[in-house]
C-alpha cells in the first residue's frame, strides 16, 4: 500500500525499472491487486513466434517481444487492447534492440552482472512495494508475462550502469562556479513564478525515427489524458534521467526548462499534459502538477506517517464472509483513536493485524493514495479496499510540512552530474546503434 521510495541520482540513474514495476504494482494495489484479466496468447500479431529482430549477431524473438509488451501493458496504466499493443510494440522493440546493444558493450568490456545483483534488485523491488517476491512472481503469472522478462529488462539496466560508471563517471566534473552559477541565478528568480514539472523525453537517431517518437509520443498523451499515470508511463518510456523518479523534475523557474518547453508550461493549467514539444534533445510531454510564486512550501515534499491495516480474506471468500469484513471495516473506523492503539484494536476482530507505522514522502506515493492522504488528516482513516490479502485500511499518523529552503549545494551537483552522464549515456548508445548491424523483421 505504501510507496516506492527513491534514491539518489547518482544511484537511480539507470534503474528506472526497479521504480516502474514497483509503481505498477502498487497502482494496481488500490484497486485491488491481482485482479488482471490474463492476456490472450493469439490477440497480437508479435504473439506468434519468430524472430522481431537481429542485433549484429543475437536475436531478439517474437516471444521476447510479447512478453516485454506485456509487462509493459501491467506496469505502465496504459489499457491492454489489441490495438495499444500494437501501437506500442515497435517503440518497446527499440527498446529491446538497445538492451541487447547494452549487453553486448558490457561483455566486450568483460563487465558482469552476478546473480546476486539481480536477487537484490529483486528483493529492492519487493520491499519497495511492501510485498514479497513470491508475490511479484504472482503478479507476473496474473497477468501471463515470463519471469525471464522482467530479469532480462534488470539485467541489462544494471550492465548498463556498470558500463556508463566505469567508462564515462572518471570524465564528469561539476565546478563549484556552475553550483554557484546556479545558486545565484535561483536566489535572484525567488520571487518568480515557480513550476512543479514532470517530464517524458523520447529520443530518436534518424529522420524517420523522429516520425515515429513524434506518433508515440501523441498516443502517450492520448493515453494518459484517458487515464494512464503520468509517472508509470514516464518510467517505462522516457529517456530522461528523470524517469527513475516518474519524470519527476521538481519545482523550477521557466528559466531552467528547454527554451521550446519553458512558453507550453507558462501557458497551462494545473494538471494538464501537453501536445509534443519538439526539441534539439527529442521530443517532451510535460504535466503541469502545481504552481506558486517565491520558495514556498512543498507539498510534494511532506513527509506523512501512514499505518496499514488487514482484516483478512481469502480471494475466493463467500459474500457473507466478505459483508463480515465490511462491517467490521466500519466498526474500527468508527472506534478509532491513534495509530498507537491501532494494533490491539484490530485485534479484537478475528486474524486483524496492524504493520509498524511507516513515514513517506507524499511525492513518492502513487497518485491515488496521494488523493486519498491529500483529503485526510492525522486521525482519519482511508475508506477501506479489498485486496489480495482481505480488506485493508489506511490510517493517518501524521504530517510534518515540508520546511521549505533553497536546494542544497550537493542537491545542485547530483542534478548536474545526472544531467552530464546523461548526455553522455545516449551518445554512447547512439553510436553503438550507428556502429551496428541491426534487422528489423
Amino acid at each position: 500500500m505504501l510507496a516506492c521510495s527513491s534514491t539518489p541520482a547518482r544511484e537511480n540513474l539507470f534503474h528506472r525499472f526497479a521504480v516502474t514495476f514497483c509503481a505498477g504494482l502498487l497502482m494496481l494495489g488500490a484497486s485491488g491487486l491481482f485482479k488482471a484479466e490474463p492476456a490472450r496468447a493469439d490477440d497480437s500479431d508479435i504473439a506468434q513466434q519468430g524472430i522481431a529482430a537481429v542485433v549484429n549477431d543475437k536475436i531478439v524473438s517474437r516471444f521476447d517481444l510479447e512478453q516485454r509488451v506485456r509487462l509493459i501493458m501491467a506496469t505502465s496504466g496504459i489499457p491492454d487492447t489489441p490495438e495499444n499493443r500494437s501501437r506500442i510494440a515497435p517503440q518497446i522493440l527499440r527498446s529491446l534492440v538497445d538492451e541487447s546493444l547494452q549487453i553486448q558493450e558490457a561483455n566486450r568490456l568483460e563487465i558482469k552482472v552476478e546473480e546476486k545483483d539481480i536477487d537484490q534488485q529483486l528483493d529492492g523491488i519487493a520491499k519497495r512495494a511492501n510485498m514479497t517476491t513470491a508475490q511479484i512472481d504472482e503478479f507476473l503469472k496474473a497477468n501471463n508475462v515470463s519471469r525471464d522478462s522482467m530479469v532480462n529488462q534488470i539485467r541489462a539496466e544494471i550492465a548498463w550502469n556498470k558500463v556508463v560508471s566505469q567508462q564515462f563517471s572518471p570524465l564528469i566534473t561539476v565546478s563549484e562556479e556552475e553550483v554557484d552559477e546556479i545558486l545565484n541565478r535561483l536566489q535572484e528568480e525567488s520571487d518568480q513564478p515557480r513550476y512543479l514539472v514532470s517530464e517524458i523525453l523520447l529520443t530518436y537517431d534518424t529522420p524517420q525515427q523522429e516520425q515515429e517518437m513524434l506518433g508515440g509520443a501523441t498516443r502517450l498523451a492520448e493515453q494518459i489524458r484517458q487515464g494512464a499515470p503520468f509517472n508509470a508511463v514516464a518510467q517505462q518510456f522516457s529517456r530522461s534521467p528523470t524517469a527513475a523518479n516518474g519524470g519527476d523534475i521538481g519545482w523550477v523557474h521557466l528559466s531552467q526548462l528547454p527554451e521550446s518547453v519553458a512558453p507550453v508550461v507558462a501557458d497551462m493549467g494545473i494538471g494538464q499534459v501537453s501536445d509534443p514539444i519538439q526539441t534539439l534533445n527529442g521530443i517532451y510531454l510535460v504535466q503541469l502538477r502545481s504552481k506558486q510564486v517565491g520558495i514556498g512550501a512543498d507539498p510534494m515534499k511532506d513527509e506523512w506517517t501512514l499505518l496499514r491495516v488487514l482484516l483478512p480474506l481469502t480471494v475466493d471468500a463467500p459474500e457473507a464472509a466478505v459483508e463480515r469484513r465490511a462491517r467490521e471495516s466500519q466498526k474500527f473506523i468508527s472506534e478509532f483513536k491513534s495509530c498507537d492503539q491501532a494494533s490491539e484494536q484490530i485485534s479484537a476482530f478475528l486474524g486483524g493485524q496492524a504493520d509498524e507505522p511507516r513515514t513517506v514522502v507524499f511525492g513518492s506515493l502513487e497518485p491515488r493514495m496521494q488523493q486519498l492522504v491529500s483529503k485526510s488528516k492525522p486521525g482519519d482513516v482511508i475508506p477501506p479496499i479489498r485486496s489480495r490479502d482481505g480488506v485493508e485500511m489506511v490510517a493517518i499518523c501524521a504530517h510534518k510540512v515540508n520546511d521549505p529552503q533553497m536546494p542544497t549545494r550537493e542537491a545542485i551537483e547530483d542534478n548536474l552530474y545526472s544531467q552530464q552522464i546523461s548526455i553522455m549515456s545516449r551518445r554512447h548508445l547512439r553510436d553503438l546503434r550507428r556502429d551496428a548491424v541491426i534487422e528489423m523483421r
